[in-house]
Parts: C-alpha cells; structure tokens; sequence
C-alpha cells in the first residue's frame, strides 16, 4: 500500500524526481486510475511532455491530495484513461472511473477529458519493469497520447 493521504506527508519513495511544486506556468494532469491506487503524471510547462508524478491510494483523501496538486503545480486540465477492453467495449471499472470523472469537474471545475487508455500499466513495466511508480508511469502514457493528439489538431 502507497503510504501517505496528502502532498505534504507522502512517502518521498512513491514520487517521481524533477518535479516543481513552485512553477507558475500551467500544466495538465494525467491519470490512471485504480480502485486500489491511482498513478498520476504531469506535463511539462509547455504542454509537450509527460513525466511520472507519483502514486497515490484511491481512497477518500484522493480528490483532496489532486486538489492540493492542481493547485501547486497551477494545472488547468486534467486527462483521465479511459478503460475498454480487447473490443473497444467499456470494461466493468468505467463506472467507477465516469463517477471520479464527475466528481473532479465538480470539486475541481477543471475540465476532464477522457484518452483512451489500452494495457498502460503493462506497456509501463516493459519499459522500466515493476516499481512504485508503475501506475505514475501509465499516467505519463495516457497523458503522452493526449498531448500528441494535441499537436496534430
């Protein structure tokens, strides 16, 4: 289990390096969610690369501690995975995560999108194998598509 409910008191050991809390330019979060833990990334000031920020426990401080983040690290939006299966289909999790989604773009009144998000967590242990920041590694890959798909548009 991912120790720590808040930014302040979170285990140093389940957060990625290089990220700046002071930064005044605006940035975009990106999430995995979990129904146990949920990985979480951001971009860079200019919107063009995403770094894994850290893990968190999918509990009922999560939209405290992604309130606290959006807040230090000035985020203005916020990309979610969408989870489907094999088919495109939407996989059992997807009511869960439309509910967080809800619930972001109510207490936050950031806007959420939704990037489709396909074995992330696996594509992120072949790239670094398992560690804490398997889940912050699978955000930083939805949050990449995104970003890309920006570009072309």
């Amino acid at each position: 289990m991912v120790e720590g409910t808040s930014l302040e008191n979170w285990s140093s050991g389940n957060r990625a390096v290089g990220s700046n809390p002071t930064s005044s330019a605006v940035k975009i979060l990106g999430i995995d969610y979990g129904t146990k833990k949920i990985g979480m990334a951001l971009s860079d000031d200019g919107g063009t690369v995403a770094f894994p920020f850290g893990v968190f426990p999918n509990d009922n401080h999560l939209t405290a501690v992604i309130s606290d983040l959006c807040k230090k690290e000035n985020v203005s939006t916020i990309v979610l995975g969408e989870s489907l299966d094999f088919s495109g289909q939407p996989n059992p999790v997807m009511k869960k995560i439309l509910a967080f989604k809800k619930t972001l773009e109510e207490k936050l009144s950031l806007t959420v999108f939704f990037e489709k998000e396909f074995l992330t967590s696996k594509q992120a242990r072949n790239i670094q194998e398992d560690s804490a920041l398997t889940d912050a590694s699978a955000a930083a890959i939805i949050l990449q598509s995104w970003l890309d798909k920006q570009k072309k548009i």
